[in-house]
């Protein structure tokens, strides 16, 4: 028997999609670190199943995906509201504002803002909406809010959708 693909999570695609941005995203730099893997993992079990048993699952499944660096190009097409774009931009821009690996380096840096531009292209925002969601972001991030709280709170409301 040959290699299977693992098979889909047990949530939505819609869900999926939302975390496969936020990996990507994430992997902009071609470094996810265990940590941040590890957080994400952790966030989005609890956030899709409050059984324990169940999020042991969860975890296993979504460690799969959240490997899996797929071109933001597949993935926003998906994207079909303006909610689901906007809470991807605001995502996106948490995800690479969050992860500076030495005290010396930048908070984004090239790999992360070119990333970020690309995403900005893709989901063809309108200028107002695009500023608005970054000073959004940016106050939060300002208030030094758990970056992966902040994930699960905003994807539990969009679940709710």
């Amino acid at each position: 028997m040959g290699l299977q693909p693992p098979p889909p999570p047990s949530i939505s695609p819609r869900q999926m999609n939302l975390i496969r941005i936020v990996a990507s995203m994430a992997w902009c730099d071609a470094n996810l670190a265990e940590e941040e893997a590890e957080l994400m993992l952790d966030r989005f079990s609890h956030l899709f199943s409050a059984a324990p048993d169940r999020q042991k699952e969860l975890r296993q499944e979504l460690q799969d995906y959240l490997m899996q660096n797929i071109p933001l190009e597949e993935l926003t097409p998906k994207l079909t509201t303006q909610v689901e774009k906007e809470l991807v931009l605001r995502l996106g821009y948490e995800v690479i504002s969050s992860s500076a690996r030495t005290p010396d380096e930048d908070l984004i840096n090239p790999e992360e803002a070119e990333t970020y531009r690309r995403l900005v292209e893709l989901l063809d925002l309108p200028a107002d909406v695009l500023q608005r969601v970054e000073a959004e972001a940016k106050a939060e991030l300002e208030g030094n809010v758990d970056i992966i709280e902040m994930l699960t709170s905003q994807l539990r409301e969009f679940m709710q959708m």
